[in-house]
C-alpha cells in the first residue's frame, strides 16, 4: 500500500470463489486476456488467476482509483495478473482494445442500469465471435426473487439507491445481452442464492 490506510478485505470472496473458480475452468478459453470489470478488491483475481490454465492473463479493473491500491497489493506476486486499470463500464471508450474474455462479479444490482448497458456495449466492442462474457451476482427468475434473502437485499438496495437493485435476469439482462450481441449460454447456480451466467457473443 502506498499510504496508511488497512488493505480492504470482502468476506464474501472467501465463500463463493471456489464455486466461481469451478465454472471460470469450464467456460474460460486456455490463453488470452481475461478482463475483469468491478473487481472490487482483487481478492477474486488473486485466487482464482494463479489456477487458470497458465496462458491466460488476468486485468482486474475498477471505476475508483482509490481501489486500484488494494487491488494490486492483493495480486501482487502473481505473474499471471496484471496491474489493475481505471475503467468505468458506463464509459463509451474502454482503455482496452480487445479481450478473450470477461468477467465481472457482484456489479449490476450495486449500480445504476446503464453500467449494466455499458458493461454489454463495452463487452461487446472487445470480444469476438464465441468469447464468454460471465455475469456472477444474484438475480431475480422471471420476475420473482429466488429466496426470501435475496428480497431483502433488494429492498436494502434500493432503499440505499434507487437506480439499484437485483436485476431480472429473464426480463431485463437476458434482453439486453442479445440487444448487444450476446446470447445465454449457461446458467449454472451457486451458494447463497446467487447465479454465474454465461453469455457468449454471437458476431
Amino acid at each position: 500500500m502506498t499510504d496508511n490506510r488497512p488493505l480492504r478485505h470482502a468476506p464474501a470472496t472467501l465463500r463463493n470463489r471456489e464455486s466461481i473458480l469451478e465454472v471460470l475452468k469450464r467456460v474460460l478459453p486456455a490463453r488470452g486476456l481475461l478482463l475483469e470489470i468491478a473487481s472490487g478488491t482483487g481478492e477474486h483475481a488473486a485466487f482464482i488467476a494463479p489456477r487458470l490454465a497458465e496462458g491466460l492473463v488476468w486485468q482486474p479493473s475498477e471505476a475508483s482509483a482509490d481501489a486500484l491500491a488494494d487491488i494490486d497489493a492483493h495480486t501482487d506476486g502473481h505473474s499471471c495478473i496484471r496491474p489493475a486499470i481505471l475503467l468505468n463500464a458506463s464509459d463509451e471508450g474502454w482503455p482496452i482494445a480487445s479481450a478473450d474474455a470477461v468477467f465481472c462479479c457482484n456489479m449490476i444490482h450495486i449500480a445504476p442500469w446503464r453500467a449494466a448497458e455499458g458493461l454489454f456495449a463495452g463487452a461487446s466492442r472487445i470480444l469476438a465471435k464465441s468469447a464468454p462474457l460471465v455475469l456472477y451476482g444474484p438475480f431475480k427468475r422471471a420476475g420473482e426473487h429466488t429466496a426470501p434473502s435475496n428480497q431483502s437485499f433488494d429492498e436494502d438496495l434500493r432503499a440505499r439507491d434507487a437506480t439499484w437493485g437485483v436485476r431480472c435476469l429473464d426480463a431485463e439482462v437476458v434482453p439486453l445481452a442479445e440487444r448487444s450481441g450476446f446470447a445465454l449460454d449457461e446458467i449454472v447456480a451457486m451458494p447463497a442464492n446467487n447465479l454465474t451466467v454465461v453469455f457468449r457473443r454471437q458476431v
